[in-house]
């Protein structure tokens, strides 16, 4: 459903192919015009953070990757070790889980918002990310979303991380911490910022991964579009 979503939204914002086509073309003899540029860069973007939201938004999409997975934020790295030490592992073991499984379970939530920046991207944005760096794509999605992400993640994280009660687990490991008489520094208990930040991170981090296979590799230019556009100008 997602994914029908995604691309009925791109298609909408585009004009008609007779429009296009009397749109100027591109400098240096591509044959391709702005506007073809430009939908072939909402594409990109579309294929980019579909493939990245599905990549993380499943079980394990965070737990089970090595690169992604979440530990505990670093402050809280000595509490984790004290913990484990007096026999709390599995208490530990618990709260690491469950944070994973809310970064899992609010990434999916982020569709809407990358949605937006993609319909709102114009012409001439797609033109100075062509005459860009080869990671312009995302440096742009970077700069256009990442505030307002974070902003309208921070609710759907704190919601996804109390539903699978890693608020719950990662408070009671914090306060068994501040509760020990040898504890001076007290931790703080709130995970959110520190999900929502990891959460974005990995976000980007596959959109840049997806954005360097379209311009590299041919195979993952799917549509005619990507492939005059990309095949043009990124030779």
């Amino acid at each position: 459903m997602k994914r029908i979503i995604l691309f009925t939204a791109i298609a909408l914002s585009f004009s008609s192919c007779e429009v296009m086509s009397q749109l100027p073309k591109l400098p240096g003899g591509t044959g391709v015009t702005e506007a073809e540029a430009g939908q072939g860069i909402k594409e990109a973007l579309g294929q980019g953070l579909t493939r990245a939201v599905g990549f993380l938004n499943k079980t394990d999409g965070f737990f089970g990757n090595e690169f992604y997975k979440l530990l505990l934020p670093p402050d809280a790295q000595k509490a984790e070790r004290t913990m484990r030490n007096i026999g709390l592992g599995k208490t530990v073991d618990k709260a690491i889980l469950q944070i994973n499984r809310g970064a899992e379970d609010a990434v999916g939530y982020a569709t809407p918002i990358f949605v937006n920046a993609i319909k709102e991207m114009s012409i001439t944005d797609a033109i100075n990310i062509i005459r860009g760096p080869k990671d312009g794509a995302t440096n742009y999605f970077k700069q256009k979303t990442t505030a307002a992400l974070i902003n309208a993640f921070t609710p759907v994280v704190k919601n996804s991380l109390d539903k699978v009660e890693a608020t719950k687990y990662y408070g009671d490991l914090i306060n068994t911490y501040n509760g020990f008489p040898t504890t001076r520094n007290k931790i703080n208990p709130d995970l959110t910022s520190y999900v929502v930040g990891k959460a974005v991170d990995a976000l980007f981090d596959q959109i840049a991964k997806e954005e360097m296979e379209i311009r590299a590799n041919p195979v993952k230019r799917t549509t005619e579009i990507l492939k005059k556009v990309f095949g043009a100008v990124w030779k």
